[in-house]
């Protein structure tokens, strides 16, 4: 870095001019900016819309200069332990993982900076299973994705809330969806909460049914499925790429909405390109449905989430749900973005 600083410096005023407006123009200054090479991660899923398709259209790589590291993972914890390890830089993740890794490093390691998608959960059961009501999974077996996750705390919640103790009345089982699904065709497992595309999945290579689609129980059939967040340290020395990130979010989720069909062709080719095995296109259109992209963190239904975390014990009894976790949420930069394509301001709270 010394010794480009040096040969520019011994450049000729206009020179080093045009040098430095050229860069800046071209979006190439990532190192400028204090970031030689952005680390994001996501998963292989429907719910993680924008960065599978914004890769095929190339959208974050433009809008950021191309340095990006795309990390795929099974799971919000093991993400949120990558991210705390400085091993990622921004991550597109479930609320619960992220509220549990700030909470942890006692408000230090990340903020939510927007929201990704609503919806697209489901508890699925073989389709010729005698359940007709919760209280027939009592002695049952259901997976989730990774103790802790989202749809983990979702289903504990549903159980619990219904009179059924997980682990005594019901065991839950967290494992991978691939072993998810695996474990359904062989009839092993009673039903299972998971995103998409493993709704599908179950549905379509596992011979399950829908028992519960989670919009059942949120006020308006809203609550957040996958939020972006970012790593504190990196969001401080690079709120201009930070920028760049959110407006290259916004345009894919913008170009997602008004190009459906598309969106769900590009997402099929990037998901074989990632899982060797793309959806067939009739389920793959019943997915999507289950699925709305957004940028708005839905802070509401974030902080209700939350909540259950903390009963169900993810979370210390003590947190604070207002106050504890005010400096979670920041949509500054995201406000700062939509203000200046006059659409409304998203709620920090």
């Amino acid at each position: 870095m010394k010794r480009i600083i040096k040969t520019v410096a011994m450049l000729s005023a206009p020179v080093r001019t045009l040098i430095i407006v050229t860069s800046l123009l071209c979006g190439l200054s990532n190192l400028a900016l204090g970031a030689e090479k952005i680390r994001i991660g996501h998963f292989p899923n429907i719910t993680h819309l924008q960065p599978i398709i914004g890769q095929s259209l190339g959208i974050f790589d433009k809008r950021m200069g191309g340095a990006i590291d795309w990390k795929t993972f099974n799971a919000g914890p093991s993400e949120m332990e990558a991210l705390i390890a400085g091993q990622l830089d921004i991550a597109f993740v479930g609320p619960n993982p992220a509220v549990n890794a700030f909470l942890r490093s006692k408000g230090k390691a990340l903020k939510i900076i927007a929201g990704s998608a609503s919806g697209g959960a489901a508890l699925v059961v073989p389709k010729d299973c005698r359940i007709a009501s919760v209280q027939d999974f009592r002695g049952k077996r259901i997976a989730s994705p990774e103790l802790g996750n989202t749809q983990d705390v979702a289903l504990r919640h549903w159980l619990k809330n219904n009179g059924l103790t997980p682990g005594r009345d019901v065991s839950v089982i967290p494992i991978k969806n691939s072993d998810i699904l695996m474990l359904f065709q062989q009839k092993k497992l009673d039903g299972a909460w998971v995103p998409e595309p493993w709704v599908s999945r179950l549905l379509l290579d596992g011979g399950g049914k829908i028992q519960l689609d989670e919009r059942q129980l949120w006020n308006e059939g809203k609550f957040p499925t996958t939020v972006v967040v970012v790593r504190t340290e990196f969001y401080e020395k690079n709120r201009e790429l930070v920028k760049r990130f959110l407006e290259a979010h916004l345009e894919v989720t913008e170009w997602i909405q008004k190009h459906p069909a598309e969106a769900q062709k590009r997402f099929n080719e990037q998901l074989a390109r990632i899982v060797n095995k793309p959806m067939p296109s009739g389920l793959l259109a019943e997915a999507f449905a289950r699925v709305t992209v957004t940028f708005d963190p839905l802070a509401g239904p974030l902080l209700i989430s939350a909540g259950r975390a903390r009963d169900l014990g993810y979370l210390p009894r003590n947190t604070d749900l207002t106050g504890g976790i005010k400096n979670l949420i920041d949509v500054t930069l995201l406000n700062e973005i939509l203000k200046k394509k006059s659409l409304p301001p998203v709620k920090e709270k």
